[in-house]
């Protein structure tokens, strides 16, 4: 199919087919018909993430609350245009970019992301090891073998329309984090002030945190993942068409998504605000020591719903996190692909993801230390974001290209402004005393 073979029809058409799950987005089955945006937010806050989110509130209390609002709409605007790109274009992220860009950018793009996911699957499997041996007393290399295999057995194995189901109830592991905070004494009214007024401190360390924030909030393999299972989806559905009645379901489901991680964010960041902080620890190094630092002070209850939730959503991250470097690998190099197909049908795809999880394994038995995994993807991620958003901002402006589904200028502007956000920021750290 070329990149142009899509249908577009007259917006009030009753006709015309959508995903199956996601046709709209009101009525009753509202969470059944969500598609890949509630999983690609979910997917967000993986256990280096919380990690990262519980550093956040341990160092600097509730007084940088105030980036979740912010990153809220930025993070929307590039899900988004990454969904309304496939949604027209019936194609990936890099497939779209093999076709419209230079071929140096793409394998740069390639090269940094692939090598970003291999390293977060490496830490995501680490720490969900972690947090199972302080539930039950096994050796670590057993958990991250245990773990591999099973994901790698339900990722291969299992068809896409079943895994998706599975994929999208694990979303609620996220629920974890908002009943641990309801849990833990929350001074609500300086909450209420720090999410809107911004404290920042003009220093290389603030700085730091807020590189850590919006690199692990707008991360590069959400962008391949979202547009490729809008693909998955789309596939599902004949006789496709896109109209305005898709458009608004697809953007509703890519909102919900990132309202979900983000709220999450916010979450994880004042738990570790009102507890951690507040008694002095204010050097937290991994989602689990957060988990073990929380026992005494909030109590046995708090400290298994933080371990249960590194554990749902490290099995949600870690197939999005192969998934997104096999769709972007086959897309670059015209390999079969897609989670429907069997893997005789798609060798090559299914390859991608097995060797991505035998890395990350390989790493964790090696004896890397986990936070050194976490610092190289952080750098890969802050290289790969910026470039790839102005990719996405250009290719989701192309009229000749999306036709009347370009996107609007409200999207284009935020897309622009999360773009040059994340170029400046490690500038600005270069700069600051």
């Amino acid at each position: 199919m070329s990149i142009h073979d899509v249908e577009l029809v007259d917006p009030e058409d009753s006709t015309a087919k959508h995903h199956p799950t996601r046709d709209t987005v009101r009525g009753r089955g509202y969470f059944r018909r969500l598609g890949p945006g509630i999983v690609t937010g979910a997917a967000d806050d993986d256990p280096s993430g919380i990690g990262t989110y519980s550093q956040v509130g341990a160092a600097t209390g509730y007084r940088l609350l105030w980036s979740a609002p912010l990153l809220l709409p930025l993070a929307f605007a590039v899900q988004e245009a990454c969904a309304r790109i496939a949604l027209v274009t019936g194609h990936g992220l890099a497939g779209v970019i093999k076709a419209r860009m230079p071929r140096p950018i793409l394998y740069i793009c390639l090269a940094l992301v692939v090598i970003a996911n291999t390293v977060n699957i490496a830490a995501d499997l680490g720490s969900m090891s972690a947090a199972l041996q302080l539930l039950i007393p096994i050796p670590q290399f057993l958990g991250v073998i245990l773990f591999a295999a099973v994901i790698v057995v339900a990722e291969v194995f299992v068809p896409y329309h079943r895994y998706a189901k599975f994929l999208r109830w694990l979303c609620l592991s996220l629920l974890a984090y908002f009943a641990v905070m309801f849990v833990a004494k929350v001074d609500w009214a300086q909450v209420g002030r720090d999410l809107v007024v911004p404290q920042f401190e003009w220093t290389k360390g603030d700085i730091a945190l807020l590189i850590a924030i919006a690199g692990t909030t707008i991360s590069p393999y959400l962008f391949f993942w979202q547009s490729a299972e809008e693909v998955e989806e789309r596939r599902s559905t004949k006789h496709y068409r896109v109209t305005k009645t898709h458009i608004q379901a697809m953007r509703g489901d890519v909102f919900a998504g990132m309202a979900t991680g983000v709220f999450a964010m916010a979450a994880i960041m004042i738990t570790a605000a009102a507890t951690l902080h507040k008694n002095g620890v204010t050097n937290i190094q991994t989602a689990e020591e957060a988990a073990q630092a929380l026992v005494p002070i909030a109590g046995d209850y708090a400290g298994v719903l933080f371990l249960l939730g590194i554990l749902g959503t490290g099995l949600l991250s870690v197939p999005v996190l192969a998934g997104a470097s096999s769709y972007a690998m086959a897309e670059t190099f015209g390999w079969r692909e897609s989670l429907e197909r069997r893997p005789s049908q798609a060798r090559a795809f299914y390859a991608v993801i097995f060797l991505s999880i035998l890395v990350g394994l390989t790493l964790n038995l090696v004896g890397l230390n986990p936070m050194q995994f976490l610092i190289i993807a952080a750098i890969t991620n802050g290289l790969a974001a910026p470039v790839l958003m102005a990719v996405i901002w250009w290719i989701a402006s192309d009229e000749k290209l999306l036709g009347k589904w370009k996107c609007p200028l409200w999207s284009r502007l935020l897309l622009g402004i999360a773009t040059m956000a994340m170029a400046l920021l490690p500038l600005l750290w270069v700069l600051a005393p």
